[in-house]
């Protein structure tokens, strides 16, 4: 658990103080792929896979989401959920500035600073999930749950359907 060749990233850093169980997975990576393609690659579930999200809210607040992969952020359902007008993604430029992670690297455990994190609720009934490890190369597997306690983020219903 957790134990591997690879250098940790802050992500297993933090989940190792806080002595939540994970399993690393790594892939050769240059650049940003899709998290589809990242599924396809390690041989995962879609299901189980997801991909983190951070959206600005009108007062110029950041808004984290977690959500499968296959799936697309309600902005609408969002804003009400964590108690905003109107959200709008961030535009990719800002991710590193705003997070400390890079497209394809971002993760809802460890940014910059503590931001309201929704997870989708579809991951509750989940015995494991698949995210970010904090940086392009590397997935996490970890129980929905203790993501949700490393990120201080709570499940909601913030998809589109």
């Amino acid at each position: 658990m957790g134990k591997s060749k690879e250098v940790k990233t802050n992500v297993m850093r933090i989940l190792d103080q806080m002595k939540i169980g994970y399993k690393a997975y790594t892939y050769e990576c240059e650049e940003f792929v899709d998290a589809v393609q990242i599924a396809d690659m390690l041989g995962l579930s879609y299901e189980k896979v997801y991909k983190t999200l951070v959206t600005v809210g009108s007062k110029g607040e950041h808004f984290v989401f977690v959500i499968p992969i296959r799936e697309e952020l309600d902005l609408k359902k969002a804003a009400k959920e964590v108690g905003e007008k109107a959200l709008s993604m961030i535009p990719v430029k800002e991710l590193l500035k705003v997070t400390g992670y890079v497209r394809g690297g971002c993760t809802a455990i460890g940014m910059k600073k503590t931001y309201v994190t929704r997870i989708d609720k579809r991951a509750e009934s989940l015995e494991w999930m698949i995210v970010s490890g904090g940086r392009i190369g590397s997935q996490m597997e970890l129980a929905p749950q203790d993501l949700c306690r490393a990120c201080g983020g709570a499940f909601a219903d913030v998809i589109v359907g």
